[in-house]
């Protein structure tokens, strides 16, 4: 389960790394087209402004010099490429005009009649009517004689080639930062590998030592322990601050034993030795048996321990591991039920012959902050309760360990003050 630890943490930091890439480039890329867009529009506008004036100039200067046209028809300019100008008078007549293109000029017509914008001030105006949009950029200039407006100059120019080439600048550039992203998050995934490195081989070395320290541990443990239950049944010693002493010794080889016992179980799965025996086992009877060692606690605490669901019922798993599993969770519903509690043991069969076993008591509950955590090792939801009671805060681990071995699920429910329930579905 470690090294699935390590891999997950390798692909969060690749993930969180690509994020960042991601976000990066995006905010790279709104700017360079905003960027490039306002390069764009600002350089025309200005040229639409200075044409405009121009324009303007001209037209009034042809007004107040009419002689200079020997043929109305001469006041018509040809038209340029992709920029047009119109020039209205007050009574909205075509005075001079420099013509946009013939499939444009509807729109551009149509624009110069709804046209509000304030002389000198231009504007993109796009048309969505046609299949393929189009765009022109326009502004306007009043033509003055004597003092007073005498028709108002129209300039414009088609710019839907650039708009379109901007798109597809954008859209190269868009593509070229998918390939970067990809290539960043490869790049990322490496050295994210290599970031972890140290972490494995720290982790590795603690494993070893951990598996090693706790099988050594065993033999002078079970010495120790051997030796108090001699003095323990010595009749020579007969000082009740002695057996005292005796007494407390074997409590606390006891609780040494279980840690170590732990400690190996957890080192051998991290080694990926543990494997199952699978044979032919009651459950029901496994978790009779469960309730039979639980009974002597229960009672001291006034607990009440149930036992609902099949009489019997038999699946081919692991015996040892399974009782293993119970033993873990109703020791916990009892050490964490008060007095006058009541703790349920239930062995359900469900369909597809998967089995359920569910462990409910009336405890003081697992907040939400702490679901998540409680099947991490060591882990402790009431420290001070859990040392005083004997707790290690590797049984939850070891029982997920062991559902995970089966190919099981392993879920809690719980309400702060009013009890949890661990529901654990198994396959037999």
């Amino acid at each position: 389960m470690p090294i699935n630890v390590f891999q997950q943490s390798r692909q969060k930091l690749t993930l969180y790394y690509s994020l960042i890439m991601a976000v990066f480039l995006i905010v790279l890329i709104i700017v360079v087209h905003q960027s490039m867009e306002w390069s764009m529009e600002s350089e025309q506008a200005r040229e639409l402004v200075d044409t405009a004036g121009r324009i303007a100039g001209g037209q009034e200067y042809l007004m107040q010099h009419p002689e200079l046209l020997e043929d109305a028809d001469d006041w018509r300019m040809e038209s340029s490429d992709r920029l047009f100008f119109y020039v209205f008078d007050n009574e909205g007549e075509p005075v001079n005009f420099s013509r946009a293109s013939e499939q444009l000029e509807p729109f551009v017509l149509d624009v110069i009649g709804k046209w509000n914008t304030d002389p000198g001030e231009v504007d993109v105006v796009t048309d969505y009517s046609r299949r393929r949009q189009s765009r022109i950029m326009m502004t306007s200039q009043p033509m003055m004689a004597d003092g007073e407006q005498v028709a108002t100059v129209y300039v414009g120019k088609d710019v839907t080639a650039m708009y379109n080439g901007l798109e597809k600048a954008t859209y190269s550039l868009a593509g070229l930062a998918v390939l970067a992203l990809a290539l960043a998050a490869g790049v990322g995934h490496v050295l994210a590998g290599e970031a972890i490195v140290p972490l494995i081989e720290a982790y590795e070395k603690q494993r070893q030592f951990a598996a090693d320290a706790s099988h050594e541990l065993r033999t002078p443990l079970s010495v120790v322990m051997a030796s108090a239950d001699l003095l323990d049944n010595d009749p020579s010693i007969t000082s009740p601050f002695l057996k005292q002493v005796i007494g407390d010794v074997r409590d606390e080889v006891k609780k040494m034993t279980k840690l170590v016992s732990d400690l190996l179980f957890v080192a051998r799965s991290d080694n990926q030795a543990l494997k199952l025996k699978r044979s032919k086992i009651d459950v029901a009877a496994a978790a009779d048996q469960t309730i039979r060692l639980m009974q002597p606690l229960a009672d001291k605490k006034q607990i009440s321990l149930l036992r609902e669901g099949e009489a019997a019922l038999v699946a081919k798993l692991d015996e040892q591991k399974i009782k293993q599993l119970l033993l873990i969770l109703v020791d916990n519903a009892v050490k964490y039920t008060m007095e006058g509690g009541k703790v349920t043991v239930r062995v359900l069969l469900l369909a597809a012959g998967k089995i359920r076993i569910e462990v409910e008591d009336t405890g003081i509950g697992i907040s939400k902050e702490d679901k998540t955590k409680i099947f991490d090792r060591f882990f402790r939801v009431d420290k001070a309760r859990s040392r005083e009671m004997g707790g290690n805060g590797l049984g939850l681990a070891i029982a997920q360990e062991i559902v995970t071995l089966h190919g099981g699920t392993i879920n809690v429910e719980s309400e702060l003050g009013k009890g949890t329930k661990f529901i654990v579905t198994v396959k037999g």
